[in-house]
């Protein structure tokens, strides 16, 4: 765990240094007074403010959700099913698919847990729908900010 945070951090970074040197060349550019360059400058400032942007959003719902993980494993909350895994580490979808409707039930009793939501979210991941996992896992962490008790 402590090594991808570690990989996270490090692409991270790397990639708002490259943003800053891409904003950095953008104010060079605009400051010829060239036309061209200024177009091509004003790009350059615009494209590293989103790619900024998009950063922030990734590390903000890895640390959410790091931090909700964290919380239900302290409550003991945090189920692992018995699946078998492919030699990736990855569940088998087959067997995960099979796990999966209890975990939708729950949100279905209780829609406002944020628990259930992320237990779903975990289990959309295990089922390989990553889309719909993050989007889950999302619900979690808005859930848990209006109440997170």
């Amino acid at each position: 765990m402590k090594r991808a945070l570690l990989s996270a951090l490090l692409m991270a970074a790397l990639l708002g240094l490259y943003l800053w040197a891409a904003l950095y060349q953008g104010i060079v550019m605009i400051s010829t007074g060239v036309p061209v360059a200024i177009v091509m400058g004003v790009a350059l400032i615009v494209l590293p403010l989103a790619g900024g942007w998009g950063l922030w959003r990734e590390l903000s719902f890895g640390f959410a959700s790091t931090k909700l993980g964290k919380q239900l494993e302290a409550e003991g909350l945090a189920e692992e099913e018995n699946l078998p895994h492919r030699p990736s580490g990855r569940p088998i979808r087959a067997d995960a698919d099979k796990a999966f409707p209890r975990y939708a039930e729950e949100v279905d009793n209780n829609p406002e847990s944020w628990r259930a939501w992320f237990r779903l979210g975990v289990a959309y991941d295990a089922s390989g729908d990553r889309k719909r996992a993050r989007a889950a896992i999302r619900k979690a962490i808005a859930l848990n900010k209006v109440n997170p008790a």
